[in-house]
């Protein structure tokens, strides 16, 4: 994998750049769908490459390894000949889903046993089976696995938690180093910074992670319920420390306007499920502001969805029709409001890209969090 720092804004943090992996280029600033069961939830891959035209999405290694099985995916030649998609995959670790498990999991040195949620059958990740399950997946960066602390947390626990993520990483570098490629392509690594919202562990889990020295670094256990401001004052302490001439990939966020606030701080990479979640919600989010399709005052609202046309659905049908849609619970509605939500959230960080190559990012930032923050 290789990134080219192209262009720095001068009145923020912000950046332009690229990634290069053997299925090809990722502009950066990037927002990557998330594709939880090998699949963006709602969105023909089709819609998806032709529609929403992002350069990579994301796969979920937890759901992945119970469910169709890594077995499957390496009969399958890895995850992007299973789902039919050419261009970039990460997945994350899995961390973040054993996090959520909170009830059904115990964490010890040596890993973490988990119950499925699906047929409640037992399971054991550890940092060296983990680098298997996503070698085996197949994606072009995969992540340590970490664990991923509460919000809030006792700040002695957050202090174990991040040492014990330290030491997995180590474990999961070790493995790698012994292990060759499996499908004849590479396969970038990502550490994650812990240290839930402590400036001290943050700074210190900063320095481990840079340290490692691998391509590409994360920051992990925010957008876990936090203060935004929590979350920006954090990001802020990590990217001061993190190194400039490699990705930084912001997991789980968030909100239009959280974006482009941590692209201000100098974050290069992000996900999250919230475009495609609350669009199964009747949440749209605009240049504007963020509409609720599903409220009275659109019932004989026959303007398109979004006059901007960024996806082929927000001219083709009015907001009435997408209000009609979710009353009468039809299927269609989510994944016209899919399409619609993933289409501007690609937007964003593609305009976001443009003003930071022109050199105006910050007041068109300014302007943007503004707009956004209105409920049409």
């Amino acid at each position: 994998m290789k990134f080219d720092l192209l262009k720095k804004d001068p009145l923020s943090k912000a950046r332009a750049g690229s990634i290069t992996t053997d299925h090809g280029v990722i502009e950066t600033p990037i927002f990557m769908p998330v594709g939880t069961v090998a699949s963006v939830k709602g969105v023909h891959q089709r819609e998806l490459k032709q529609d929403i035209n992002p350069d990579i999405i994301l796969g979920n290694t937890y759901h992945l390894y119970l469910r169709p099985q890594t077995e499957i995916l390496e009969k399958a030649g890895g995850l992007h000949k299973f789902m039919n998609w050419d261009r970039n995959i990460l997945t994350d670790s899995g961390g973040y889903q054993v996090y959520s498990l909170s009830a059904n999991r115990k964490i010890k040195e040596e890993g973490v046993k988990f119950k499925s949620h699906i047929d409640g059958s037992y399971h054991f990740f550890t940092p060296e089976n983990v680098m298997e399950i996503q070698r085996t997946i197949g994606a072009d960066i995969i992540m340590a696995f970490d664990e991923c602390t509460p919000y809030p947390c006792d700040y002695n626990y957050a202090k174990r938690s991040m040492k014990m993520t330290h030491r997995w990483l180590d474990r999961c570098i070790n493995h790698l180093d012994t292990q060759p490629v499996k499908y004849g392509y590479d396969q970038a690594f990502f550490p994650i910074v812990q240290g839930s919202c402590y400036k001290d562990l943050r700074q210190q889990s900063a320095e481990y992670i840079a340290n490692s020295n691998q391509v590409g670094n994360a920051i992990g256990g925010l957008s876990v319920g936090e203060p935004a401001e929590e979350m920006y004052a954090m990001t802020e302490v990590v990217c001061e420390i993190l190194p400039e001439d490699k990705p930084r990939y912001l997991m789980g966020v968030g909100t239009p306007i959280n974006i482009l606030e941590n692209i201000a701080l100098g974050i290069d990479m992000f996900d999250c499920v919230m475009p495609t979640r609350n669009a199964r919600n009747g949440m749209l989010f605009t240049a504007n502001g963020t509409i609720n399709i599903k409220n009275k005052k659109w019932e004989a609202d026959f303007s398109p969805i979004d006059e901007m046309g960024i996806t082929f659905v927000d001219t083709e049908y009015t907001k009435a029709y997408l209000r009609h849609l979710f009353a009468a619970n039809e299927y269609l509605g989510k994944q016209i409001a899919t399409i619609h939500n993933l289409g501007f959230y690609m937007w964003l960080v593609r305009e976001a890209r443009k003003h930071i190559l022109a050199g105006d990012f910050r007041p068109w930032k300014e302007m943007m969090v503004k707009n956004m923050s209105q409920r049409l």
